[in-house]
């Protein structure tokens, strides 16, 4: 299979407050909108995509028309400490999970968006101990 794209697409009742809070924080655009979709692209090299899409559309079959739960959105970014500067100072975003350093190679934090998907902010850092002899070498 050659993939040609590759997004996740979020089960959400809360379709503009969603798309708000990716757009204005996650500086993601708008590329759809209806009433029932939205489609998003954070423009760069890669540019990077995400979708919202109302539970209840009838494009979603009828056993799995439920808004997602569960999911753990990564965000790999250059500096973890000025985003969380921007996104829990500055904009009063409440953490879900404090700024740390963690031994299997992270230093992030995690925020909910307003469905309660779980976004982890994380620059990628040096692992120590055993957690240093798990990464696969290249």
């Amino acid at each position: 299979m050659r993939l040609t794209g590759f997004y996740p697409v979020l089960g959400t009742e809360r379709l503009s407050e969603s798309r708000d809070f990716y757009v204005q924080l996650m500086h993601f655009e708008v590329t759809f909108e209806a009433d029932w979709y939205v489609s998003l692209r954070r423009p760069g090299d890669p540019p990077y995509e995400l979708a919202l899409l109302d539970p209840g559309h009838p494009t979603v079959p009828a056993g799995y028309r439920a808004a997602a739960r569960g999911l753990l959105l990564n965000f790999e970014v250059e500096d973890v400490d000025a985003e969380w500067e921007r996104l829990v100072v500055r904009e009063g975003l409440t953490p879900e999970l404090e700024l740390r350093s963690e031994d299997f190679g992270q230093r992030h934090f995690i925020v909910a968006d307003p469905n309660g998907i779980l976004v982890d902010v994380i620059t990628p850092i040096a692992a120590t101990g055993e957690f240093a002899e798990q990464y696969a070498t290249p």
